[in-house]
């Protein structure tokens, strides 16, 4: 399954919405509020090994499906490479 595809997964069971766009604003459409944001925060980081730091918690990196699936892989690519 692509980072897209399990992100956009787990927007559907958590927080019940099916209907969105790639780059619909999570926060302007009210598909996740704030608390929201945070249970995404701690799926992300736990899901793809990732920590994001209170500087990247903004909407360029979290506001849409499309602005997380590039800021994940911004943040994987960055990641010590094993082996």
């Amino acid at each position: 399954m692509s980072i897209r595809e399990r992100i956009r997964t787990f927007i559907v069971d958590t927080f019940f919405v099916d209907e969105f766009g790639d780059d619909d604003s999570f926060l302007r459409k009210g598909l996740i509020d704030s608390t929201g944001m945070m249970e995404l925060v701690a799926f992300l980081e736990q899901d793809f090994g990732i920590k994001l730091e209170d500087k990247e918690l903004v909407p360029e990196n979290l506001d849409s499906l499309t602005r997380v699936v590039a800021f994940v892989e911004r943040k994987q690519q960055r990641l010590p490479q094993v082996g």
